[in-house]
């Protein structure tokens, strides 16, 4: 019994030593360890963010989306733009698009396209000259222009329609006119107009009987 708690006070002796010897280094171990410690605490939450659909390449006007083109990327909540669309595979660009840009309703063939403009209604006008059309860019202002070949005479029907977005129209062949003056209707270019509601039917009836043009008002 007397062996037995000698042998145990050495051995606590011993440690009591070991202890002593390296108190520096296990001071700074846990000095260390505080510090850690605290860093931790101190640091800031991580920032709360939000998934926002962008090009992943630059994309034309025309252009029907596709996955390969989208891509996602992580922004504060307050950098997510109004109007945002969260699915647009499948939809028809209605301006051109630059690498990381969102999509919103505005860049779209669509009803949004008309936001910002209440006295607007957006109306798809085919220009039987393609060439023209292409001289076209989204944000224009023009004025409509319909001439009677029969007749030889040029009537305004819109004197001032807002250009709102060109899809693109791969199946377009050049214009035809027959004698009677009326286009094909697979020539040329579609666009996309705004227009006052009470021109719309002025309009519509102007681009099946008569040769479209337009012109920039000075």
């Amino acid at each position: 019994m007397t062996s037995s708690l000698g042998t145990f006070c050495r051995a606590g002796r011993q440690l009591r030593r070991r202890v002593l010897a390296h108190r520096r280094l296990l001071a700074g171990v846990l000095a260390l360890l505080a510090v850690v410690l605290g860093l931790q605490a101190a640091r800031p939450p991580a920032p709360v963010t939000a998934a926002l659909t962008v090009a992943r390449h630059d994309l034309p006007a025309g252009a029907v989306l596709t996955a390969a083109d989208l891509t996602t990327v992580a922004v504060p909540p307050r950098a997510v733009p109004a109007g945002v669309v969260r699915r647009p595979t499948g939809r028809v660009l209605a301006a051109g698009l630059r690498r990381g840009e969102p999509l919103t309703d505005l860049q779209l063939v669509g009803p949004g396209l008309t936001a910002g403009h209440p006295d607007l209604v957006a109306l798809p006008v085919r220009l039987p000259d393609a060439g023209m059309a292409a001289l076209l860019r989204v944000g224009d202002h023009v004025r409509l222009l319909a001439t009677d070949a029969q007749r030889g005479t040029t009537t305004t029907v819109a004197p001032d329609a807002l250009v709102l977005a060109l899809p693109s129209d791969d199946d377009a062949t050049a214009a035809k006119v027959s004698s009677a003056g009326v286009t094909s209707a697979l020539g040329g270019r579609l666009v996309v107009m705004g227009l006052p509601e009470s021109l719309v039917t002025l309009v519509t009836s102007a681009s099946v009987r008569d040769f479209l043009t337009y012109a920039y008002p000075n």
